[in-house]
């Protein structure tokens, strides 16, 4: 490794063992395309396009090029009853590109601000219809909807919610993985769509008109990749729409091509009231988060809203010159190199390499869906996430960059990838399995 530059102590790093890192430290120096440096000049495939964001390679130069020359011509522009063309343009870009009806645009600066700012609509366009009763938020068990309050709250990953207190009137969905009935699933898992029924059952106990939304990940990805059984979102929309819910699908992570589709809603061919991206939103060039609300929602707080402000949520930085220059060169990106089309087409490929696995040590299950998968491991006897965790340093050491959770390796690499990628990440995870205790 080569000499630090600066001391480590000062950076309190997030979701991370600081002390384990700081005593051998894997770090990270540039990038370009598929693969990362390391500071010594070591070549790094990138399995997991940075945290689930990086969707047509790193350093793009069309982003470069955007990113510079807006920082010289507009380095802020405040969006309080004042704007930048830059702003306007990107959201009408980008409603064209989101499911059918979602095309009313509020942005955000990262996917756990996009998520509060989806329940705060959520509940002002209840309240904006004459349901200010409907209070209550539903969310999922193992879910992730950022680390915000709002997204804690509605949020089931324990580790997430035990420190700090939830919102009040929240619940919860079971999750939908069961490795006894699902093991080894290519894609969705034919058991478990009943599982959207338990909706029903808490719109018994609370009465439908306490609840306001429901919000669910399409696909569960922090939590180790839990694609959804056959028949469950479209069972959910069914029930949202029978009790006057609004169903917000968290597209964080699965939005932008990852299904080989914009949206994991249109892949899977449901189309939810309200939903939050991030992450490939911007290719993760400059923070952004958004959120697209139908025309229903929408129309109904601004019309039905006194004189004056409609809603009152927003940050500084909600349609940032430069994130939103990032954006339309991102979303450019995407169509001229085809970039979606690339990802549904190795999509089959991706399937077999990563299932090919089944029969490497430790092994437990494996699960995919589009350019994600999720490969969960035995524990160790000697701790849970241990093995994973070296796992993930071995693989490093190799040569390519992995995600692990838990017990669980999740993989979501650049979508700009090729076969020879695919068969490189399958390799090198091998060779890490063998030889880990």
């Amino acid at each position: 490794m080569a000499s630090l530059p600066n001391d480590l102590s000062a950076f309190w790093m997030p979701f991370t063992d600081n002390r384990s890192f700081k005593s051998e430290p894997r770090l990270l120096a540039r990038a370009k395309d598929m693969h990362y440096w390391t500071p010594d000049g070591r070549k790094v495939l990138d399995g997991t396009a940075g945290l689930w964001c990086v969707n047509a390679g790193h350093c793009r130069q069309p982003i470069v090029d955007a990113i510079s020359r807006t920082a010289a011509e507009l380095d802020f522009g405040p969006t309080f009853s004042l704007a930048h063309p830059l702003a306007f343009e990107f959201a009408s870009k980008l409603a064209r590109v989101t499911p059918e009806g979602l095309d009313h645009i509020f942005y955000a600066n990262s996917g756990s601000e996009a998520v509060d700012t989806a329940l705060k609509i959520a509940l002002a366009y209840q309240r904006s219809i004459g349901q200010g009763t409907r209070t209550r938020l539903i969310g999922r068990s193992r879910a992730y909807h950022g680390v915000n309050f709002g997204g804690v709250s509605v949020g089931g990953i324990v580790t997430n919610r035990r420190v700090y207190p939830s919102l009040p009137g929240t619940d919860y969905l079971p999750h939908t993985f069961n490795h006894g009935e699902q093991a080894f699933s290519k894609g969705q898992p034919a058991w478990g769509g009943h599982l959207a029924d338990a909706l029903e059952d808490l719109v018994a106990l609370h009465g439908a008109d306490s609840i306001a939304a429901v919000i669910v990940e399409p696909l569960a990805g922090s939590t180790g990749v839990l694609p959804p059984p056959v028949g469950y979102l479209e069972k959910l929309r069914q029930i949202t729409t029978k009790h006057g819910i609004l169903l917000i699908f968290d597209e964080v992570i699965t939005g932008f091509g990852r299904m080989g589709t914009p949206f994991a809603s249109q892949f899977l061919g449901v189309t939810p009231d309200i939903m939050t991206m991030a992450k490939g939103l911007t290719n993760a060039a400059v923070p952004m988060g958004a959120v697209a609300a139908s025309g229903m929602v929408h129309d109904a707080i601004v019309n039905n809203a006194a004189p004056g402000i409609e809603l009152f949520h927003g940050y500084t930085y909600s349609g940032h010159p430069l994130a939103a220059a990032a954006g339309i060169a991102t979303l450019g990106l995407y169509q001229d190199e085809g970039i979606f089309d690339n990802a549904a087409a190795l999509s089959g490929y991706w399937q077999d390499a990563m299932h090919s696995l089944r029969d490497a040590p430790h092994v437990h299950d494996i699960r995919d869906m589009g350019i994600i998968a999720g490969i969960e491991l035995t524990p160790s006897p000697k701790g849970a996430g241990l093995r994973a965790k070296e796992v993930f340093h071995r693989c490093f050491d190799l040569g390519v960059l992995i995600r692990v959770t838990g017990d669980i390796i999740a993989l979501s690499p650049p979508l700009i990838l090729q076969r020879e990628h695919i068969d490189e990440i399958v390799d090198r995870l091998r060779e890490a399995l063998e030889v880990t205790a």
